[in-house]
C-alpha cells in the first residue's frame, strides 16, 4: 500500500560541501522519487559523519515520503538540533506519534508551534495534539469482531486491498514481480484473483488477473469492481519510463461482449500530474469514490466522489468535505448500503498511522466520525476494509507487527457470543367456579395468548386436565384470554418479567423455565343476578365513589371480554325510607353506574339501568346494620346474548 502515498517531491535540500559525488547521486535519487536508494546513498555519508545535516534531512524526508515516517525519528532528531524549524519539529512529532510515543510527540508538536506564526500551521499542530488526547478515549466500534491474519493467502511481500465480486476475490500483491520499486525497495505490485465464497478463499488457485494483463515496470493496485461486474477500475503508476504518466492515475476496463477492454486513463483524473488512487463504487454503482491530492483539498490526500455520466464515464468530482477530510491523508473509501461511510485516515484521532474509521449521521443530521477501535486498528497502517457480510464479516489490510510480510490481508468476523436462550413454558389451567366450593377442572376451553402488541401468539383448547401450554419469551408482557360457550370469557394480564434467571449466569445454551397460572370462568346464565361487591354510595347520594369505581372497572372488563352480551345493572336499597324515595334513589344510582361504564368505553345500548328500591329485599326483616347492608346492593345480570 505504501507506494500509493507517493508523489514526486520538489523539497529543496541544503547544499553540502563534503562527499560531493555521493551527495549528487543521492540528490538525483531523492528528486526522482527513488527514496529507497537515496536512503542507502546518504546512509553511507552518515557512516563517517553521523551529524551531517543534509544526509540526516534527506533520509528523514525519504522515509516520510515513502510512508515510513516511523523510521525517520533518529534523523529528524539530528536535524532539529542543527536546524530547529516548524517543519522539522512537526515531522519529528508525526514520527513519534506513529510509534505511539505520545508524550514525546506532544513535546515535539509544542516546540513546532514556537517556530511559526501561521494560523493554519498552528491549527494543524494543535489538531495533532488534540488527536493524541482523543485517541486515549477510543472505544471499539464493534467490540466482538475478531481480526485474524489470513496467513495462507499472504506472502513475504505486500498483499492488500481485497474485494469480492462474482465468487472471486481480487487483491493486490507483490508476488510474481519482475522489478523493484525504487521508492521503497520492494517489488512492483500487480492485480490477482482467486475463487472465494465469502471468507472461504481458494488460496491454491491464485492467478494473475485474467481480465487484462498486468503491465511490467509499474504498480497496479487497489482494484474496484462495479456491482454489475462490468467495470474494473484500479490505480496505475510509478512507471520507470519517462514516456509514461508522471503520477498515479485511475484506469478503467469495461466488459464488452467476449471480454474486458484494455484499460484506459479515466477523465476523472483530470490532470496527469495529480495523484488519484484507491477507488470504490457506491453500492448501486452510480458513484465513484477515490482519493486524490488535487488542489483545493483540506490536506495531503483527500476523498472525493464522482457521479456517473450519461456516457458511462465518471465526472464532476466533489471533495467530501472537512468532516471526513483532514490536513492529513484520507483514502480507501468504502460506502455501505445503510449510509455509513468507511475509510482510512491518519488525520483523525487514532493509534498511529492509517486507522480505519466510519462516518455516520448523528441525531441532528450532521456527520460524526468514529475510530473502529483497537480490535481493528494498530500503531501501523490499517486500511482497505471490505465487507463480505455487512457488517459481520469481511477483510482489511494492515502492515502491523506480527504479520507474514509487508502489508497483509486480514479477515474479521463477528464473534458475539450467542445469547443463552431462556424459554418460559407456561401451563395455563382453566377451571370453573363452583359457588363456595373448590373450582373444578374445565376442559375444552379456548385459551389464546396475545403479546404486548395485541397480536395473537398462540392458542389451543384445554385438555382433560384443563391445561394449555405456551412457550413465551422472558421479560415480556402478555394477555391470556379464556372462553367457552356457556361461560363468561375472561382475560388476564401475565408477565414473565422477573420470573427467569439472568442469562449471564447460565451455563447451558437453552434453559426451560416452567410456570403455572389459572383462569377461573363463571357460568353465563341468562337472568341470573350477580352481586357486585363493594359498590357503596354516600348517604342519599348517587355519585360513583372511587372505591365503587374499582369494582365497576371489573364489570367494564367483563363486558369488553364478552362483546356479545347485554346486561341490566340494578341498584337496591334497604327498607328504611319510603318506597318512592328508595325507588328514585336506586334508579339514580343504577343510572350513575351505567353512565360511568359508558365513559369507560362500553356502548350505551349494551347497558340497562334499573332501580328496584326496596322491592327485592334479601333479608325482609333486617334489623342490624349488617343485614341492611346486605339489602343495599348493586347487581348485574345478562339479559341478552347475541349470536
Amino acid at each position: 500500500m505504501k507506494q500509493y502515498f507517493l508523489w514526486i517531491s520538489t523539497f529543496a535540500l541544503l547544499g553540502l560541501v563534503s562527499c560531493k559525488s555521493l551527495v549528487e547521486k543521492g540528490d538525483n535519487q531523492f528528486l526522482s522519487g527513488q527514496y529507497h536508494y537515496a536512503i542507502s546513498t546518504f546512509g553511507q555519508i552518515l557512516q563517517t559523519d553521523s551529524t551531517n545535516l543534509k544526509a540526516n534531512q534527506t533520509i528523514a524526508e525519504s522515509y516520510r515520503l515513502s510512508n515510513r515516517i516511523e523510521k525517520a525519528e533518529p534523523y529528524y532528531r539530528q536535524v532539529v538540533e542543527q536546524e530547529p524549524t516548524f517543519n522539522n519539529y512537526f515531522f519529528l512529532g508525526q514520527s513519534l506519534k506513529a510509534q505511539q510515543k505520545n508524550a514525546e510527540a506532544k513535546e515535539a508538536f509544542d516546540k513546532a508551534k514556537g517556530y511559526t506564526s501561521d494560523e493554519s500551521l498552528l491549527a494543524r499542530t494543535q489538531r495533532e495534539i488534540e488527536a493524541i488526547k482523543l485517541a486515549e478515549g477510543i472505544s471499539d466500534y464493534w467490540p466482538n469482531h475478531v481480526l485474524v491474519n489470513f496467513k495462507e493467502l499472504n506472502t513475504q511481500g505486500a498483499d492488500y486491498a481485497p474485494v469480492l465480486s462474482e465468487d472471486f476475490l481480487y487483491f493486490t500483491s507483490g508476488r510474481q514481480a519482475s522489478g523493484i520499486y525504487a521508492a521503497t525497495g520492494t517489488p512492483y505490485h500487480k492485480l490477482f484473483r482467486t475463487r472465494a465464497d465469502g471468507l472461504k478463499v481458494d488460496v491454491s488457485g491464485v492467478q494473475a488477473l485474467p481480465e487484462f494483463k498486468n503491465e511490467e515496470g509499474l504498480n497496479q493496485a487497489a482494484i474496484a469492481i462495479s456491482p454489475d461486474g462490468n467495470t474494473i477500475i484500479y490505480a496505475r503508476g510509478n512507471s520507470t519510463s519517462s514516456k509514461d504518466l508522471p503520477d498515479v492515475a485511475l484506469f478503467a476496463s469495461y466488459f464488452r461482449g467476449a471480454g474486458f477492454t484494455q484499460p484506459i486513463w479515466m477523465p476523472v483524473n483530470e490532470d496527469e500530474y495529480w495523484w488519484n488512487s484507491t477507488p470504490a463504487f457506491s453500492p448501486d454503482g452510480s458513484e465513484l469514490y477515490f482519493a486524490s491530492n488535487r488542489p483545493g483539498g483540506f490536506g495531503g490526500i483527500d476523498l472525493y466522489k464522482a457521479t456517473k455520466l450519461a456516457n458511462g464515464d465518471f465526472g464532476n468530482a466533489v471533495n467530501l468535505g472537512p468532516s471526513i477530510n483532514t490536513p492529513g491523508n484520507e483514502m480507501f473509501p468504502r460506502p455501505a448500503r445503510d449510509g455509513k461511510f468507511f475509510f482510512a485516515s491518519d488525520g483523525h484521532p487514532g493509534y498511529g498511522k492509517l486507522d480505519l474509521f466510519v462516518a455516520e449521521k448523528d441525531n441532528t443530521g450532521g456527520m460524526v466520525i468514529k475510530n473502529l477501535g483497537q480490535n481493528f486498528n494498530s500503531k501501523d497502517d490499517d486500511f482497505g476494509i471490505f465487507f463480505t457480510e455487512y457488517p459481520k464479516a469481511g477483510f482489511i489490510s494492515s502492515n502491523r507487527e506480527g504479520g507474514v510480510g509487508d502489508d497483509d490481508i486480514y479477515f474479521f468476523e463477528d464473534k458475539t457470543p450467542k445469547p443463552k436462550i431462556v424459554n418460559v413454558l407456561l401451563n395455563v389451567y382453566t377451571k370453573e367456579s363452583k359457588g363456595e366450593g373448590t373450582p373444578a377442572v374445565l376442559s375444552q376451553a379456548r385459551v389464546t395468548l396475545y403479546g404486548s402488541d395485541n397480536k395473537q401468539q398462540g392458542g389451543d383448547f384445554s385438555n382433560a386436565q384443563g391445561r394449555v401450554r405456551f412457550t413465551m419469551a422472558p421479560e415480556q408482557d402478555y394477555t391470556i384470554m379464556a372462553s367457552k360457550s356457556g361461560y363468561f370469557s375472561k382475560s388476564i394480564p401475565y408477565t414473565t418479567k422477573g420470573k427467569t434467571p439472568d442469562p449471564k449466569t447460565l451455563v447451558q445454551e437453552v434453559t426451560n423455565v416452567t410456570l403455572d397460572t389459572t383462569i377461573i370462568l363463571d357460568q353465563l346464565i341468562l337472568e341470573k343476578a350477580i352481586v357486585l361487591d363493594n359498590i357503596y354510595y354516600d348517604l342519599d347520594k348517587a355519585e360513583i365513589r372511587s372505591d365503587a369505581a374499582v369494582e365497576l372497572d371489573k364489570l367494564v372488563k367483563i363486558l369488553k371480554d364478552n362483546p356479545a352480551i347485554r346486561i341490566e345493572l340494578s341498584s337496591h336499597t334497604d327498607s328504611r325510607s319510603s318506597d318512592a324515595y328508595n325507588l328514585d334513589l336506586s334508579q339514580r344510582r343504577a343510572q350513575s353506574a351505567v353512565d360511568y361504564m359508558v365513559s369507560k368505553g362500553v356502548a350505551a345500548e349494551r347497558l340497562v339501568a334499573k332501580g328496584y328500591g326496596e322491592t327485592q329485599l334479601i333479608i325482609k326483616d333486617a334489623k342490624t346494620e349488617e343485614e341492611h347492608q346486605t339489602n343495599r346492593r348493586t347487581e348485574f345480570k345478562v339479559i341478552e346474548i347475541k349470536e
